[in-house]
């Protein structure tokens, strides 16, 4: 299995860099070979990739989750073969590396000439995100809950949904 781990230091806070990288919809803005990405649930997300006239459409399932740390997930389509992770650091408070390791099952013909071609795509593709965010400078609203195991774990609010009377 191919393995490529590449990184980049984005010059936002840390809510601010999982939070845009985290809607998925949006990575057709700044990244070159995202054509689309729909978000299915929670856990599942439908991504088009397209290079020139070539479009490959795939699924992908959210694993693990949490927020201002970790996405990791794999991919469900057979002839595209992939797991991966990004994981998120707080540096300086303004300062967060974003770092992503992916594995992938190159295809026998083409597995030695791939890996480069994949890790110079995935380098860019980091730099394409750091300008995006960087130059927004924050990101919009999005879903700050917790997968595990591909199961959306659910957060329930200890307070009360209707308002108590006053006594006295």
């Amino acid at each position: 299995m191919g393995a490529i781990v590449e990184a980049v230091q984005v010059a936002v806070p840390l809510r601010t860099a999982y939070d845009q990288w985290t809607q998925y919809e949006t990575f057709p803005r700044f990244m070159s070979v995202v054509k689309e990405v729909h978000q299915e649930r929670p856990a599942i997300t439908r991504w088009i990739l397209g290079y020139g006239p070539l479009r490959r459409a795939y699924y992908a399932e959210t694993l693990e989750q949490h927020p201002d740390s970790l996405v990791a997930w794999r991919g469900l389509d057979r002839r595209l073969r992939h797991e991966g992770q990004v994981t998120f650091q707080e540096l300086e408070p303004d300062l967060t590396s974003v770092r992503v390791e992916l594995r992938f099952e190159p295809r026998r013909l083409t597995g030695a000439a791939i890996v480069p071609a994949v890790q110079r795509l995935i380098r860019s593709e980091l730099g394409h995100f750091k300008e995006f965010i960087e130059g927004m400078g924050e990101a919009g609203e999005t879903w700050r809950g917790t997968i595990r195991d591909g199961r959306v774990q659910h957060t329930y609010d200890a307070s009360p949904s209707t308002p108590g009377w006053p006594h006295g």
